[in-house]
């Protein structure tokens, strides 16, 4: 899995890529907690290169949402689409987090 970060407006942008799996799920997880750590509270999460989710990603994604509500922090995600998409329907994680067609759309419901 890649992961790339860059500012869009007042929100920052993750781009990941690759699978989020039990391999890469730890890797993600730090450089979340490194992002939140650098005072970003705003995150666009930019998952339409992920070709596959697991458990263990999901796990990461909640662990990123409990670490932005502790800084009263939101999360919008983009890119959700195919298997990913259907694995986030199955397991409700689409009521957890907001989930919008493009970046720029993501950027403003973030405010």
């Amino acid at each position: 899995m890649d992961i790339q970060t860059h500012t869009s407006g007042a929100a920052t942008v993750v781009v990941l890529s690759g699978k989020l799996d039990t391999v890469t799920a730890p890797a993600f997880e730090k450089r979340i907690r490194e992002v939140i750590g650098t005072g970003a509270v705003r995150l666009v999460l930019d998952l339409s290169a992920i070709e596959y989710i697991s458990s263990a990603g999901l796990r990461g994604l909640l662990v990123m949402s409990k670490l932005l509500k502790e800084k009263q922090g939101k999360a919008c995600l983009v890119g959700v689409k195919g298997n990913v998409r259907s694995v986030f329907e199955m397991s409700g994680f689409l009521t957890f987090f907001r989930a919008e067609e493009t970046v720029e759309a993501a950027v403003a419901a973030l405010g």
